[in-house]
């Protein structure tokens, strides 16, 4: 590689730990008078818990958000990104001091549920009854309960890392560390603020970006006596992580933006003071993310001496940016104007003011952007038609019917998710059905004809050293036993339908109308679910050996019947679901909620006639198409061996009718 002097690998390699420490003390050092200025430190005229609870605070927050980091960084890097050579022993090293450093995260974060009572109540530790009131109200307030879950979580990474040596292991010890940073984006500084959905996905960004760009850096100045021939791909793949990483940011950024300012005023705030400075340091990583790819990843990675001085001086931004993180997370965010209807029993159940009587314009002109769905959707159709791009500049072919009903697909998702359905279908049930519907059985019948599965295999470039890449990981998903599991058609008739008893005569109905969790999750479940069951019916993809089609049309009229009959059962219903919610809010223009529901049911027992009639359509085509490949099948064969197979069938005819003369 370009002459590069590798260092040979150890059985016991020293690790530097200068990196992380370098790190954490520069965060440390530029939290402090970050806190001072800001006032982000500063006595409460109320409630004040004292110094040791406020400075604590930020320090101990500082260190956490490192760790966190850290334990991430390291395990993406020996999961994903750096290969295991011959005698080298690269991910036990990474997992070992990934255990370690999650020890560092679980300590932070039970320092900061035990010192973070305090801020909430607004009384020292040093109070008497001080643990005993904690203990009580550990479940009882909402930030409490994040923070003690997000403690669990870091609490399992610790000793599955410890264990963890293979690369399946360590992927799955990556996703539950990136798991463990979703209590922290419901809890942050600005969850709990107007536009609270937002704020939850702009922190997931942040916190997802941050944590891989400074933790992947960190591990690579850690594990660099380690690394060794190694290097040159490990740095072109952290580049590319990067990367999304800095966009990730980028656009968290932008989302607090539409947020916490709505006049110019609010960007000379403290709060704001402190994002500029936090975008200046953004920009200068972003230069260090060019002089990295030009001097190093360029050249061949042949001076680990240059991308170490290049590293300690990057980390050393990251740093302050984190610290000026954990400051903006414990300052308040500018006054921004509320409507006055937001004092309402909607707004305090849905966290949205009512909507405008529904009449047939309202379905074109009204959108609630949930930027979560939006970004998701709009993320999907760039990479299928990166994908496509791809393809055609090598000289393949890939049909662009593919990519249209891609893109409509997801149009159709992102306009039920944004548009109308979304924003009536918090208040009333049979807008709530549409938007069920679109997700169950309209967005699936565009998607899946896309096969995007194969997109993917053809257009990913495949990785020869045994690592996890993007076509890596898509193929063990496409070919685990749960893909065989749910893909398998009677599973996923069954998932289908049974969700929708599941979720409507329980508990889970109300909690999607009135929590964000709720809702987003519902969303998630209610797509792959019905994505599942059209793949399972009429997909093509690479994946588990799909039924006959005889066997598919059974389980989709059986299942369709199935779901025609729930239909009815609501519309002919005189019980009314999730009753406290629709009381509460006493949507005005909705005089009759039952009246509402049995709508809701008539549309979803209509709404699944047109699907049903595709989907037969679809797998008939399928059916032919199969016959069509066999009788060629057949042909060649016959050519190849002049008719064997129908001489001996002949023959077997002859013997027969010579029996039965005898």
């Amino acid at each position: 590689m370009g002459g590069m002097t590798v260092p040979p690998a150890a059985s016991a390699p020293t690790l530097r730990w200068t990196v992380p420490a370098t790190t954490i003390l520069t965060a440390l050092v530029v939290a402090v008078p970050a806190a001072a200025l800001s006032g982000a430190a500063a006595p409460l005229v109320l409630g004040d818990a004292g110094p040791f609870v406020r400075w604590g605070m930020v320090l101990i927050e500082t260190v956490h958000h490192l760790a966190a980091a850290l334990t991430i960084g390291l395990l993406v890097v020996a999961a994903f990104l750096v290969r295991e050579g011959r005698g080298t022993d690269r991910r036990r090293s990474a997992a070992r001091v990934a255990a370690l450093s999650a020890v560092l995260w679980a300590a932070s974060a039970a320092a900061i549920l035990v010192v973070g009572f305090g801020d909430l109540a607004g009384i020292p530790p040093s109070t008497p009854g001080y643990l005993s009131d904690l203990m009580a109200n550990l479940w009882g307030l909402e930030l409490m309960r994040l923070r003690l879950i997000e403690l669990v979580l870091v609490a399992a990474i610790v000793p599955l890392a410890a264990v963890a040596r293979t690369r399946g292991a360590l992927a799955w010890s990556a996703a539950l560390a990136l798991l463990s940073l979703v209590p922290l984006a419901y809890g942050g500084h600005a969850s709990g603020t107007d536009g609270h959905e937002t704020a939850v996905t702009a922190l997931l960004l942040h916190l997802g970006g941050m944590t891989v760009w400074v933790g992947g850096l960190m591990a690579l100045g850690l594990l660099l006596p380690v690394v060794g021939s190694a290097l040159p791909d490990t740095l072109r793949r952290y580049s590319t992580l990067a990367t999304w990483s800095y966009v990730s940011i980028a656009l968290s950024g932008l989302l607090f933006a539409l947020l916490t300012a709505d006049d110019l005023g609010d960007l000379t705030s403290a709060y704001w003071i402190l994002i500029w400075a936090k975008v200046l340091l953004l920009g200068a990583l972003g230069v260090f993310g060019l002089v990295q790819r030009r001097a190093i990843i360029a050249r061949g990675a042949d001076r680990p001496w240059l991308f170490a001085a290049l590293a300690a001086g990057e980390l050393a931004v990251m740093g302050a940016a984190v610290a000026l993180g954990t400051v903006l997370s414990r300052t308040p965010p500018p006054v921004v104007e509320s409507a006055a209807d937001l004092d309402t029993p909607v707004y305090a159940l849905t966290g949205y003011p009512m909507p405008p009587p529904l009449a047939p314009g309202r379905f074109l002109d009204t959108w609630q952007v949930n930027w979560l769905f939006l970004l998701v959707a709009l993320l999907a159709v760039g990479l299928y038609a990166a994908g496509c791009v791809r393809l055609w500049r090598r000289g393949d072919r890939w049909p662009w019917w593919r990519l249209l009903v891609w893109v409509l697909g997801w149009a159709v998702f992102a306009y039920v998710t944004n548009g109308a359905p979304g924003v009536y279908g918090r208040v009333m049930f049979s807008q709530h059905m549409v938007m069920h519907m679109a997700l169950m059985m309209a967005v699936p019948i565009f998607l899946v004809p896309a096969q995007a599965i194969t997109l993917a295999y053809r257009a990913l470039p495949s990785r020869p050293d045994r690592t996890l890449g993007p076509r890596e990981l898509l193929t063990a998903v496409v070919h685990s036993r749960w893909a065989a599991f749910f893909a398998n058609p009677l599973v996923a008739g069954i998932v289908f339908f049974g969700s929708l008893i599941a979720f409507y005569w329980t508990g889970l109905f109300e909690l999607a109308l009135t929590t964000h969790t709720g809702h987003v999750l519902m969303v998630l479940h209610f797509t792959l679910a019905g994505f599942a069951f059209v793949w399972a019916l009429v997909g093509q993809d690479p994946g588990p050996e799909r039924w006959a089609p005889p066997l598919r049309i059974m389980v989709l009229l059986g299942t369709l019947a199935a779901h025609a009959f729930f239909g009815l059962a609501i519309m002919q219903g005189t019980w009314l679901l999730a009753p406290g919610f629709f009381k509460t809010i006493a949507v005005p223009w909705v005089p009759d909620l039952l009246a509402d529901q049995q709508l809701g049911g008539a549309i979803a027992w209509g709404v699944g006639e047109l699907p049903t009639v595709v989907l037969i359509l679809m797998v008939m085509v399928d059916w032919m198409r199969r016959d069509e490949r066999e009788t060629r099948r057949s042909d060649r064969q016959a050519e190849r061996d002049d008719d064997a197979e129908l001489a001996a069938y002949n023959a077997r005819l002859q013997q027969l009718a010579e029996r039965s003369r005898r």
